[in-house]
């Protein structure tokens, strides 16, 4: 993979998950992070990266931790 394919996959989550923020994805890492506050649909979105000729190995969902000084 390459900085054109991060690009694709981030313009794919954008796509496809419109309340996506801070979407950034890693060849090296092999993944793809973004944020939302909503639920996302995790099918939609794997057929949506699956389509593009890319192979999603899985979807994972954790809360939001804000990190810094503030709570």
């Amino acid at each position: 993979m390459c900085g054109m394919c991060e690009a694709h996959i981030c313009d794919v989550i954008r796509k496809t998950v419109p309340t996506a923020k801070k979407v950034s994805a890693s060849r090296s890492k092999k993944e793809a992070t973004f944020l939302s506050e909503q639920e996302i649909d995790s099918e939609k979105l794997k057929t949506a990266i699956d389509e593009t000729g890319y192979t999603c190995n899985g979807i994972s969902s954790e809360p939001y931790e804000k990190k810094g000084w503030f709570r």
